[in-house]
């Protein structure tokens, strides 16, 4: 199973009072993006459930600073789509409008988002996405629910 998660107020939060991750490897909060209270958790537990974890974002950040934005926070993660990316791959298929993200593209089986935007999406094009909102503080319960859902499927 292919599971990605999109980045801005998904895995970081700058809401204030959102939840972020300990600083454990003693890396700066300036140096490095916040990382969502309990995505280390998580990803080591899909890791763990035999997922394979990517990231799928509409920024431009690079596969290079988001791996290393990751690796200071301890999560290793099995390839990223970036908007770049995404824009290059779906160039080359038939939409009449390009959506902001297309999982089934890099064989993503469930994509989790903050955005009702992508919700829609995935119902238009028929991909499956778990919304979680920042403020959500039981997001990671939501992800393995909607996981287990998609496994039984």
């Amino acid at each position: 199973m292919r599971i990605s998660f999109d980045v801005d107020d998904t895995l970081v939060c700058r809401q204030p009072g959102a939840l972020t991750e300990r600083d454990r490897l003693g890396v700066r909060r300036r140096l490095t993006e916040p990382l969502r209270r309990g995505a280390r958790g998580l990803i080591q537990e899909l890791h763990r459930r035999g997922c394979s974890v990517w990231i799928y974002t509409s920024s431009l950040r690079s596969p290079f600073h988001i791996r290393l934005w990751l690796l200071l926070h301890g999560i290793r993660v099995d390839g990223i789509v970036n908007e770049d990316r995404h824009r290059h791959e779906l160039a080359r298929r038939n939409f009449t409008q390009l959506p902001s993200k297309y999982p089934p593209a890099f064989g993503i089986d469930l994509h989790v988002d903050d955005s009702e935007g992508v919700r829609l999406e995935a119902q238009q094009h028929g991909f499956r996405v778990v919304i979680v909102r920042p403020e959500d503080n039981d997001w990671t319960q939501k992800v393995l629910a909607a996981l287990a859902e998609r496994r039984a499927a």
